[in-house]
């Protein structure tokens, strides 16, 4: 039996991980975190008895405790639940698939606790990679990408190299593809009017509020590759954008002696979450499949640096490093709340990005508190201004 724990239970990717185990009878969950949804999180309980979970909301948490008061679960709340939640004994695999940096401590957690982790969450990786990938080799814990994309890179380097990047044939290149969005091919003035329902209209992928935002900017494309550098031991000029708007190819490599391989499927993120779980085994998944006779084409685009500049600063705050990448995510997170608060518009998000960039005082090697103060000193500057 496969023990798991699920931080971020009741969101999008949370949900379908659920999905992925109601399908798989020897997967057991054992610890469930979710934010604030007391009433999804007492139906997963219900439902799949985990022995410890966890309310982030601290004022829910009695809630919570009442309604589940006739079943043996121990309830938990606040970061020191959400930790505790992830350092579970008996789960050998954490899905951290909570939104935003409080995925770091937790992360970290279960990771010197020795747990294999299904990584969803990618402001970890972005903002602290210099701290978890070691820690990861330390510890001899697997990271396994949950992203379409980073799970996709991960199945082509499979048998190429071998997981920890330091060995096998080396990677030229790798082809991070992207959807393009709902504005793919619109101009800057076109843009200027779009709202929150317009944005939140992704053209193949059913995602949370927030990363469909950051997909309409290509925001959510510069976290992946920053992300990307770290899982797979590059350089981010290794790596490469292209846009593929069907959304089947969900990214390429490109070996040294110039071959490529890639990863083909429907859109269905149960896939990758299903891999990450199952690894190295791959199971029957019911959905869709690829009909190569029906398919009329693939196509692929360049990402266009004038009208999606969040790509272009992900490069920048990447190849800077350092609390460089903290605060070009601490700053797109406010931007974004703030678009679906319909407080700015939508320009105004990377108009934000950039102007906290230009303004931090960047810091080489941040710690985990580092990390933190910068996210708050950004969340300051930001309120300071708009």
């Amino acid at each position: 039996m496969k023990k798991i724990a699920v931080l971020g239970s009741t969101g999008s990717i949370g949900t379908q991980t659920l999905e992925v185990v109601r399908s798989n009878r020897d997967i057991q969950v054992t610890a469930l975190a979710a934010g604030s949804n007391v009433a999804a999180l007492e139906a997963q309980i219900r439902e799949f008895s985990p022995q410890i979970a966890c309310i982030y909301d601290r004022e829910k948490a009695e809630d919570l405790k009442q309604r589940v008061r006739n079943l043996d679960v121990k309830i938990l709340s606040g970061m020191e639940g959400l930790i505790e939640t992830a350092v579970e004994p008996s789960a050998g695999i954490v899905v951290t698939a909570v939104v935003g940096m409080i995925g770091i401590r937790p992360t970290i957690a279960a990771i010197e606790a020795g747990k294999d982790i299904a990584l969803a969450n990618k402001e970890t990786l972005v903002t602290a990679g210099h701290i978890i990938i070691p820690l990861a080799r330390e510890k001899n814990v697997q990271i396994l990408p949950v992203d379409s994309e980073h799970a996709a890179i991960f199945q082509c380097l499979n048998g190429e190299r071998s997981p920890d990047g330091r060995s096998g044939n080396k990677i030229q290149k790798i082809l991070l593809t992207a959807s393009g969005g709902p504005f793919r091919g619109w101009s800057r003035e076109q843009m200027k009017e779009v709202k929150p329902e317009d944005a939140l209209k992704h053209p193949n992928w059913a995602m949370g509020k927030k990363i469909t935002i950051d997909s309409s900017t290509m925001v959510n494309k510069g976290l992946e590759v920053m992300e990307a550098k770290w899982l797979f031991g590059v350089e981010m000029n290794q790596i490469q954008v292209v846009i593929q708007p069907q959304s089947i190819i969900h990214s390429m490599v490109e070996f040294e002696d110039g071959a490529v391989m890639a990863q083909l499927g429907t859109p269905d993120m149960k896939l990758p979450i299903q891999y990450a779980l199952c690894y190295p085994e791959r199971r029957y998944l019911p959905g869709d499949r690829l009909d190569f006779t029906t398919l009329s084409q693939i196509t692929f685009e360049s990402p266009s640096p004038e009208n999606f500049p969040g790509l272009s600063l992900a490069y920048r705050a990447g190849e800077t490093g350092g609390s460089m990448p903290t605060a070009f995510n601490a700053a797109n997170e406010l931007a974004v709340s703030r678009f679906l608060n319909r407080q700015i518009s939508y320009l105004t998000i990377t108009d934000i990005i950039e102007s906290a960039m230009d303004h931090h005082r960047l810091v080489k090697n941040p710690s985990v508190d580092e990390i933190l103060e910068t996210e708050k000193a950004v969340y300051e500057y930001i309120e300071s201004r708009w």
